[in-house]
């Protein structure tokens, strides 16, 4: 094989390597196990197929009512950032972690109802894989972001996007949202408390609320917001 055709293999394996939907694969291979699915054990009844799940999980009473949320690991020993809303009135909450087959019971830990954040703690027989963490005061409108979540209790799944707007005010009910993260990646009840990841594959925000019925319109708050809470438990 003569130079000229050796270079072109080699620039065609480059491209191939450095393409936007092989490095989502990466990204997404690397930080999967980091994102964890929540179900919430609440009060009154409404659906009998949570019933169906959470009888999977633990024994309890028929007239109980779920729902799914979102969260990740942010520490080895099992602390898990997520919205404070996920878990409001929650009576128990458990935490799939993936590849783990045990199903964990979550206490919750730290609570900023006006940040609309929390944290909860589990507690692993080993280690956890944690995510990292970046600066959310960097991200540029139109970057690349991927959203990983527990939508309708569709566990891991994975939606892409770009950052679509910055410091946006919302108010959502009693809270204020001073600052988010807008994108167009889908988001969808249940995403809430998961990460909003970029192409270093670390976490820039909290995916947080939607606009119905909107489509592609979704916010997460910036994870500058959670590092004071998180201080809290580097000690840990």
């Amino acid at each position: 094989m003569n130079e000229r055709k050796i270079r072109i293999l080699q620039s065609k394996s480059t491209l191939a390597a450095n393409h936007p939907v092989n490095h989502f694969v990466s990204i997404v291979r690397r930080v999967r196990n980091s994102v964890v699915s929540l179900i919430i054990k609440k009060k009154p009844r409404i659906e009998a197929f949570y019933d169906a799940v959470w009888s999977q999980l633990f024994t309890e009473n028929e007239h109980d009512s779920y729902q799914f949320g979102s969260g990740f690991i942010v520490h080895p020993k099992g602390y898990i950032l997520t919205n404070d809303h996920v878990i409001e009135q929650a009576d128990k909450i458990g935490v799939k972690v993936e590849g783990v087959k045990k199903i964990f019971l979550a206490e919750p830990l730290l609570r900023e109802p006006e940040k609309d954040l929390a944290i909860l703690k589990i507690h692993p027989s080993r280690p956890l894989k944690s995510i990292a963490l970046d600066s959310s005061s960097d991200v540029e409108l139109g970057e690349w972001v991927i959203a990983i979540g527990n939508p309708f209790g569709l566990e891991q799944t994975v939606t892409t996007g770009i950052i679509s707007g910055k410091n946006r005010p919302l108010q959502a009910g009693k809270r204020v949202y001073p600052r988010v993260l807008q994108t167009d990646a889908a988001i969808n009840p249940g995403n809430s408390g998961g990460p909003l990841i970029n192409m270093l594959g670390k976490v820039i925000g909290i995916n947080t609320l939607i606009i119905f019925p909107s489509q592609s319109i979704s916010f997460a708050i910036p994870i500058n917001e959670a590092k004071p809470l998180l201080d809290k438990i580097k000690d840990e």
